[in-house]
């Protein structure tokens, strides 16, 4: 922990937060050039894992279209149900 808090310090802001329901460190304010010397450091010099599905794959999440709105186009809760199995 202590190592993960000295490379927020050199490479963001300092500020982090823990959130309660999922046990996340979330790390607040850096710049862009940053991100990829962050990443190398995590994942390369302290060997943690950045999480099941990495950057690349949020939870899915859609609005409730046909079930709620009456005047929806799409069924937005089928592509995020297809979409869930095929990409988790």
């Amino acid at each position: 922990l202590r190592k993960l808090m000295d490379l927020w310090d050199f490479r963001g802001s300092g500020l982090t937060n823990m959130h309660g329901a999922t046990g996340d460190l979330v790390w607040l304010g850096t710049t862009t050039p940053q991100l990829e010397e962050i990443f190398w450091t995590l994942t390369h010099d302290l060997n943690t894992d950045l999480g099941g599905s990495g950057s690349n794959l949020r939870t899915p999440a859609s609005c409730l279209g046909q079930s709620r709105c009456e005047y929806a186009c799409y069924d937005t809760q089928s592509l995020n149900y297809a979409m869930t199995l095929e990409y988790q």
